[in-house]
């Protein structure tokens, strides 16, 4: 890490007074109001040296910032004490099929992964001109969808001749290598800019290599594009504009992992790299029609990626199928050491499996809730008739999610993650101030108590404890996207939920089911998914408008 991103800078400002002097009992009446508190007059009177004392502490930490890379001295873990997990990685091969050149070039852009791993292995197609090909269409479309920070065409270039030159030498790498592949804007890239989305950073290079950049470097894929996220990881709205859905350019690809699931659906590149901390694969897969994994939190090393909360965001792919995300999670998940809560554990897939020995549930309450999106229960049908043995079950969100935990987390975490961009005010710079947008919110949470933070984590950790008993159970559990409380409980919890396209409501645009399961076992909710996909058509269905 460069020093600039370790060395706390210090403010050459005045050490405000305010703070001594002036905070008054009227002022701590007030602060409890915010806090949902009340002390009695005696009380406030003893309390009023101290508070000073802390404000006065406060403003001298505030003559230093904290570059957004510096991590805390406490890092969260998923697992519980009691917890145990099989930590031998067992040999993992994917097959290549013999697959030929279409007379149809364009048809290259809705490929798999293995079908042009088996072009490129076979020396049927170069890296260089796959790359040129999908660097043709980041041109001709990426306008047209706003999915495109920047392309990174000469770092493209050079790796696609590096891996024609190792494969014709005999040196294959593995399937990724040559595959080009795009990756969210929150990534760190030497050489590139790194812009979070957000105008105030719309210039900014980071001088590192973030992990998952590294990763995919190593097995030979080629970087062609930094791909949008909304501001800050917020939603789909970016300092140029809106990443559009592929599916309907008038309305939005959500987000805030916006671009990789618009350009991936679209056939802009064959995967990309998104991040969730609460529903940012997740939701613009589903929107997209995309297939997204969101791992288990701590699978994916997040060195050089912007933190938004320290305790919630995961790295994972963005693909069009669940094959192909178990292709690009393999290369991805592990660590490099640089990110206390990231773990080296084993992802041990199989390309075929008897689900029928599976155990896999599905939520009954949830999928009699009336925020559903259509065609859910269709995917029991289809899993029914592929041998798998389903059995109902109710997840009490009431009794596990009583309040709102994940809110009061995020906030205190984000807003300290960007403490001096709201101190200095470079939250002005930024398009969207609504009172839901991110500058409103980090300046609301910076009065969260630090006493109702830790213990909104301590709620946390009975949350995880009641929700495992559940999920532990089996080996998958199927929810309705959007039903229930399950997406926030479940990134609380930090286990993996995968989500998959399962057809198209009647405005036409897609629908999505969202498999969950166990701690770091990413492998079964892919492989249930595969044998979906396999006995549907919907991963083969691509948006009209970029068949050409």
């Amino acid at each position: 890490m460069p020093k600039s991103a370790i060395v706390i800078i210090l403010l050459f400002c005045s050490t405000s007074l305010f703070a001594q002097d002036t905070i008054k009992i009227s002022d701590i009446q007030s602060a409890e109001k915010i806090a949902s508190l009340h002390f009695t007059q005696a009380k406030e009177d003893s309390m009023l040296t101290g508070v000073r004392r802390n404000a006065h502490t406060y403003d001298k930490m505030h003559n230093y910032n904290l570059d957004n890379s510096i991590p805390l001295t406490l890092s969260f873990s998923p697992v519980l004490p009691y917890m145990h997990f099989n930590k031998k990685q067992e040999k993992v091969s994917f097959s290549l099929p013999d697959t030929k050149l279409p007379a149809d070039v364009d048809s290259l852009a809705f490929y798999s992964i293995p079908q042009l791993a088996s072009l490129i292995k076979s020396r049927k197609i170069t890296s260089v001109d796959l790359t040129r090909f999908f660097i043709r269409r980041l041109k001709k479309y990426g306008d047209t969808l706003h999915c495109v920070v920047s392309l990174t065409e000469d770092v493209a270039m050079q790796q696609a001749a590096e891996a024609d030159k190792e494969i014709a030498a005999g040196q294959y790498r593995g399937i990724l290598q040559g595959i080009p592949y795009g990756i969210k804007d929150l990534f760190a890239v030497k050489g590139t800019k790194t812009t979070w989305g957000a105008r105030p950073y719309m210039n900014q290079e980071i001088d590192v290599n973030s992990y998952v950049y590294t990763k995919l470097k190593e097995a030979g894929a080629v970087l062609v594009a930094k791909l949008t996220s909304g501001a800050l990881a917020m939603d789909d709205y970016w300092f140029g504009g809106r990443t559009r859905n592929p599916w309907n350019i008038k309305t939005g690809s959500s987000g805030s992992s916006a671009g990789p699931a618009s350009a991936t659906v679209a056939g802009l590149v064959p995967f990309a790299i998104g991040t969730e901390t609460y529903g940012s694969i997740i939701s613009p897969s589903t929107v997209c029609g995309a297939t997204g994994l969101r791992p288990t939190y701590g699978s994916v090393s997040r060195y050089g990626a912007m933190t938004l909360a320290w305790s919630l965001d995961k790295a994972g792919p963005i693909c069009r199928s669940a094959e192909d995300a178990a292709i690009v999670f393999y290369y991805l998940h592990g660590t490099d050491g640089m990110d206390a809560s990231a773990v080296d554990m084993p992802f041990n897939y199989k390309e075929k499996t008897d689900i029928s020995k599976l155990k896999i549930a599905y939520v009954e309450n949830y999928f009699n809730s009336k925020d559903t999106l259509g065609n859910e229960k269709s995917v029991l049908d289809v899993l029914k008739n592929a041998g798998a043995n389903l059995q109902a079950i109710q997840i009490p969100d009431s009794a596990l999610y009583p309040f709102n935990i994940i809110g009061l987390v995020i906030g205190a975490e984000s807003a300290a993650a960007f403490d001096a961009f709201t101190r200095t005010g470079l939250d002005d710079q930024m398009k969207r101030q609504g009172k839901g947008e991110w500058p409103n919110q980090f300046r609301t949470s910076r009065f969260i108590p630090a006493v109702e933070y830790i213990n909104a984590n301590r709620f946390r950790y009975v949350l995880m404890q009641k929700l495992n008993d559940i999920i532990n159970q089996y080996d998958v559990i199927i929810c309705p996207t959007w039903a229930g409380d399950q997406a926030a409980m479940t990134n609380l919890t930090g286990h993996p939920a995968l989500s998959i396209p399962t057809g198209f409501n009647k405005q036409n645009l897609p629908t999505s089911i969202t498999l969950i399961g166990n701690l770091y076992d990413e492998a079964r909710l892919l492989e249930v998914a595969k044998v979906y996909q396999e006995n549907t058509k919907w991963i083969h269905v691509h948006p009209a408008m970029f068949e050409h």
